[in-house]
């Protein structure tokens, strides 16, 4: 069986002051974080970062970044500095720190590389999601909220908390109608199928998956499951 090619789905660098630094600083470094449609890879992988150092920070300031995102989420301009960290362009003389998403076959993995604080990692992912545009923004913050409360591994389970969804492959995140398409069964070309076609399909693919039309037991309950997801899918979208 051939092995899968690893992919970059999504990167955040994160540059910040050192331990033993007099002064608190950050500065964003090399950013690939594709987010449209919402999460995608990159508002997984900033999800993915808070959900894992927020536990890190002090009890005290978590009201503090749930105010900066909620802050974030309005378009309201946030002064500096923000819990006690000064953003700035200038990477001189930073340490640094880097997050990935990748991808291999339809798994995917997080690679996260902390060398720094908790709070500069947390603080880090939402200076990158305060530079997307604003539709954008606003969309990522309810998701982003999400992850600050989830304490599981990051895996299938945190993808699906994060995104709403019950599928958390590379396809579905990628391009979720052409996946849910896909599932259905529809063919090379379809854009905007009727409601009356999505649920004919949906029936027709429901009884192919059941064990007691020929499906797969082993597979049957999650091939059921993206079924009833690439339906809501298309329906969501009409």
């Amino acid at each position: 069986m051939g092995r899968f090619f690893i992919m970059l789905l999504a990167e955040l660098e994160i540059f910040h002051s050192r331990p033993i630094a007099p002064t608190r600083r950050l500065a964003l470094g090399h950013l690939v974080l594709p987010v449209d449609p919402a999460p995608g890879f990159g508002g997984v992988l900033l999800g993915g970062v808070l959900s894992a150092h927020i536990p890190e920070v002090d009890d005290d300031l978590h009201l503090d970044v749930q105010r900066l995102l909620n802050e974030i989420e309005r378009g309201s301009r946030v002064v500096q500095p923000r819990l006690r960290h000064r953003f700035q362009v200038d990477r001189h003389g930073l340490s640094h720190s880097v997050h990935r998403l990748t991808g291999e076959g339809d798994s995917i993995t997080f690679d996260l590389r902390a060398n720094g604080t908790g709070l500069q990692q947390v603080l880090g992912a939402i200076y990158a999601l305060e530079r997307l545009d604003a539709p954008l923004r606003r969309a990522l913050v309810p998701m982003m909220r999400r992850s600050l409360v989830w304490r599981g591994p990051l895996g299938a389970s945190f993808i699906a908390h994060l995104a709403g969804t019950t599928s958390s492959s590379v396809a579905a995140l990628a391009d979720p109608r052409a996946w849910a398409l896909d599932v259905l069964g529809f063919p090379g070309g379809t854009v905007k199928p009727s409601k009356r076609e999505i649920m004919s399909r949906f029936r027709e693919s429901m009884r192919r998956a059941h064990p007691d039309h020929g499906g797969n037991s082993a597979t049957a309950a999650k091939a059921m499951s993206e079924i009833t997801e690439a339906r809501r899918v298309l329906l969501d979208s009409l």
